[in-house]
């Protein structure tokens, strides 16, 4: 039966040691939409992404990408996986021995094994997609502010057209006018691309922007998922508490006493 189902986990769960991170996740994201996981710091997020990237094995549940069950794929099968995704890495996480160029060919040139010229004609193309001329690749990425790393950062996400694009706190670091565009870029080049996109984040201005879909994870858990016009009445007191940044609530968090 063909499902609009882009990828799918079910009840995941993952454990270092005594510290359970991730208690029976599920959730999923239709093709062509954007999922924004919110949550604190410390409450599964990244393990999460991680176990979809493949970076982690969890240890028990299922996660599937186009109906293939991905959990466990080694070699020449995670590779192919691998291929169809992109990813923009909190604070973008370029080389610095390599140019802005090449950077953003990284993977045609390792991973796809493209000739460098090939290459770097898309790579500048993407640039040009982000906002950022062909000079602007000759350049090393100590020589750009950050809003500029992050665009670049893009510009090497979608390089590939994948299916799939993972957005890592695209914001953070940012103030709030270069945030927007940022964000303004990940809904404008996503469109283009038609791809399925999974972000996560803090901030709820960007979620707000790029999200189809909502889910907030707590302890591990995904204690809502909704609409993302709905985030306002979702009805639960952890995500008003979230989404208004209260102190008060019944998200506690540990602050040691001096």
């Amino acid at each position: 039966m063909s499902t609009d189902r882009h990828i799918v986990l079910e009840d995941v769960r993952k454990a270092f040691g005594p510290k359970h991170v991730l208690n029976g996740v599920t959730v999923d994201v239709e093709r062509g939409k954007s999922l924004v996981v919110i949550g604190g710091s410390g409450t599964g997020k990244s393990v999460m992404l991680k176990c979809i990237l493949g970076l982690l094995d969890p240890d028990s549940g299922s996660i599937k990408i186009d109906d293939r069950e991905v959990v466990g794929l080694r070699g020449s099968d995670r590779d192919a996986v691998m291929a169809k995704m992109g990813m923009l890495f909190q604070g973008a996480a370029l080389f610095d021995s390599l140019t802005v160029w090449e950077n953003v060919a990284f993977g045609l040139i390792q991973g796809k094994k493209m000739n460098r010229k090939d290459a770097k004609e898309i790579a500048i193309q993407k640039l040009g997609q982000v906002g950022l001329g062909a000079e602007v690749g000759e350049l090393s990425p100590a020589e750009l502010s950050g809003g500029m790393q992050k665009r670049v950062g893009l510009a090497r996400a979608i390089a590939a057209d994948p299916d799939i694009i993972f957005f890592d706190e695209p914001t953070t670091g940012l103030d709030p006018i270069m945030g927007d565009v940022i964000n303004d870029l990940i809904v404008h080049t996503v469109q283009e691309l038609g791809a399925t996109t999974v972000s996560i984040t803090h901030d709820m201005t960007s979620a707000r922007k790029i999200a189809d879909k909502i889910a907030m994870i707590y302890k591990g858990e995904m204690i809502w998922h909704g609409d993302a016009k709905d985030v306002d009445e979702s009805g639960s007191d952890y995500v008003e508490q979230f989404i208004h940044g209260s102190a008060d609530g019944p998200i506690q968090m540990e602050v040691l006493k001096p």
